[in-house]
């Protein structure tokens, strides 16, 4: 929920943490329950991945219009790094390509095990559905949608209209 002036107790500002700095195109207001699992997913990625208070991860949140958003209850990360997920997403593809074709001689490093060290939007989605408690509404999937999801997804049955609709970033609620 961007903020519209209308004050409400329980939303709050989504803040920087220690080791990842927030970046937002305006102020992004959210229910205190998800600003305190988003901080304690988020610094929990940060660290694994080598970040620190001086040398910080930027992570990008873009406003979204739909259902969660309306009331603070979801957010949407669009880059990591300065990076954006649909490019973290291309290198993830590529690969998996790349393990996949034959190699003469083999190589010593897969590229999968290389791309799991290095690719940060991978890694925020694994953060994310590993550490975080996420909303899942009766009847309907939990609540973390992303370019990953249909293979690495705590639901795995995903929509082609919702995995289109996510492909350029990550979604939360709670």
């Amino acid at each position: 929920m961007w903020n519209d002036g209308a004050p409400d107790s329980n939303l709050t500002e989504i803040c920087s943490g220690a080791a990842y700095r927030v970046h937002t195109p305006g102020r992004l207001v959210i229910r205190r329950e998800l600003a305190a699992e988003l901080h304690k997913v988020l610094e929990r990625f940060a660290r694994e991945a080598g970040f620190t208070p001086a040398h910080p991860v930027e992570i990008g949140f873009e406003p979204g219009i739909f259902g969660h958003h309306r009331v603070g209850r979801a957010a949407d990360i669009y880059r990591v790094g300065k990076i954006g997920m649909e490019e973290w997403k291309a290198r993830w593809d590529q690969a998996n390509q790349a393990e996949a074709a034959p190699k003469e001689p083999p190589a010593t490093i897969s590229p999968v095990a290389k791309e799991r060290q290095t690719n940060l939007g991978w890694r925020l989605y694994q953060a994310l559905k590993n550490y975080g408690r996420w909303s899942q509404p009766y009847g309907y999937p939990i609540q973390l949608f992303g370019p990953w999801t249909r293979t690495e997804g705590p639901w795995k049955y995903i929509s082609d209209f919702l995995l289109r609709a996510h492909r350029d970033h990550i979604h939360v609620s709670k």
